[in-house]
């Protein structure tokens, strides 16, 4: 008689041994989890923003800036903005879980994607709406706007030819937003909702939290609707608590815009016996990372 726990333990062994590149719901492969002989480098980023679910009041936060081996600031990248959960930081993606730059840096070794940066905020503003965090995954979208894209974009290499309102468009296919948990609802909230005039790639790990009414109202109508969208990509653990909601939001999304296809420009991809965990989201970026910056 073969246990759950056997099953689940001979898929993941099967699942680490690949050894090529593609999409995976069970574990990422073992080849792109080892430390790679051309590190990236993740640096901190300090910049001055504002509080602006509240007062207004200048603040100073920390990113951090993930720059690909021989990063060449005569070259233009394409960037990827990617979100943390409840009650982490800026940290968690780049080094907290160092794993995830291992991955990126043997992505980027294979040639399974191009080098890129990689930026880590937070949408934490010194304890401001600490009762009620659901409004920062809206307010962040000004700070991102106003204040991280330009500290960030002036300072290395994108496509954006102009740090400003102009330079931001006319590069918005070489730019992605992704998050786990509420950084995921924050990737709706702020990124889509708000600044999809900005970006085109979009990653929701674990999160949601909006309704199909919200989605027409911003993301769906003009000016929004006139823009593409190139890729949305949504996932979620098999018993993580984030599921239903994730799912339902995501079916209703698909009915009130047209722009995503299922098979070609999104996909939901459930991952068997994970939950709302690391492992989950470690796994999440792995298949994102490969679904976006094509074009």
């Amino acid at each position: 008689c073969v246990t759950a726990a056997t099953l689940w333990q001979t898929c993941m062994t099967l699942a680490r041994d690949k050894t090529q590149a593609g999409p995976s719901i069970w574990s990422v492969p073992s080849e792109f989890e080892s430390t790679s002989n051309h590190p990236g480098t993740v640096r901190p980023l300090r910049y001055r923003t504002h509080a602006y679910s509240s007062d207004g009041r200048e603040v100073q936060k920390t990113a951090y800036v993930y720059l690909p081996f021989k990063y060449d600031r005569h070259k233009s990248y394409d960037i990827l903005y990617l979100m943390h959960g409840t009650g982490d930081s800026a940290s968690y993606w780049l080094k907290k879980h160092p794993e995830n730059v291992h991955m990126v840096d043997q992505l980027i070794d294979h040639r399974i994607i191009k080098p890129m940066i990689i930026v880590t905020p937070s949408f934490y503003v010194q304890n401001d709406a600490k009762d009620h965090l659901d409004t920062l995954t809206y307010s962040f979208a000004k700070e991102l706007r106003r204040d991280l894209m330009p500290a960030v974009e002036s300072r290395y290499s994108t496509y954006a030819k102009k740090i400003d309102d102009q330079g931001f468009r006319a590069s918005r296919n070489h730019r992605a937003f992704a998050g786990l948990s509420r950084g995921a609802v924050t990737t709706y909230h702020s990124a889509i909702e708000q600044n999809l005039d900005y970006y085109s790639w979009f990653g929701t790990f674990s999160g949601s939290r909006t309704s199909a009414h919200e989605f027409k109202t911003t993301a769906c109508a003009y000016p929004f609707s006139t823009y593409p969208i190139h890729y949305l990509y949504a996932s979620s653990g098999s018993f993580d608590f984030a599921l239903a909601g994730q799912l339902n939001d995501y079916r209703n999304l698909l009915k009130v815009d047209n722009r995503l296809e299922p098979g070609k420009n999104t996909r939901f991809d459930v991952f068997p016996m994970r939950y709302h965990s690391s492992g989950n989201w470690h796994l999440a970026l792995y298949n994102f990372l490969q679904c976006i910056f094509h074009n």
